[in-house]
């Protein structure tokens, strides 16, 4: 598997990971209308999902609260 369809993959894993748990946690303290739930757990996992980066050969991560993306 090329490092490329490996970050693919694992944005995909951790994306769909924290948007169920945040669809979970949201959905257990506040009852929300179905919509605004997905749309809310969308925008919270995207924005605290790692981001994993294809550089030549090796991969990259990089986390929000962190400026540089560190190599795994």
């Amino acid at each position: 598997m090329s490092v490329k369809s490996k970050a693919l993959l694992l944005n995909l894993v951790v994306f769909a990971a924290l948007f169920v748990l945040f669809r979970v946690g949201i959905g257990m303290l506040m009852p929300l209308p179905y919509l605004p739930l997905l749309l809310g757990s969308a925008v919270l996992a995207s924005f605290c999902a790692p981001k994993f980066i294809a550089k030549g050969d090796a991969l990259w991560v990089k986390y929000p609260w962190k400026k540089t993306p560190k190599k795994c």
